[in-house]
């Protein structure tokens, strides 16, 4: 299964564009990667691990912004249709295996 990560978080002042910035860093080092700026996908496996990266992710949250966590299967990973530059990309890959850390 997956987890994807969306955020909005206001970036009008200093302290706030560190803040995002902390929050994107706290993604990438918990084994996200970046779909786009601010959308960030991770597999994970199963209920039990999402809930867990679910709390990681609420003890890291920063003060203000709004930020919306969703889950979904590989299948649907594999689905996702991705348009880049005026063309078509070809489907998602699953992982073959988990790391194991």
């Amino acid at each position: 299964m997956w987890i994807m990560v969306m955020f909005d978080l206001p970036t009008d002042t200093k302290p706030q564009r560190k803040a995002a910035t902390a929050f994107r860093n706290f993604l990438l080092d918990d084994g996200f990667e970046r779909s786009q700026f601010s959308v960030y996908a991770r597999f994970v496996n199963g209920k039990e691990a999402f809930q867990t990266r679910v709390n990681r992710i609420e003890r890291n949250l920063p003060e203000t912004g709004d930020i919306q966590i969703l889950n979904f299967t590989d299948r649907q990973y594999r689905d996702i249709v991705h348009f880049a530059d005026q063309g078509r990309k070809s489907a998602r890959k699953n992982p073959e295996q988990l790391v194991m850390f």
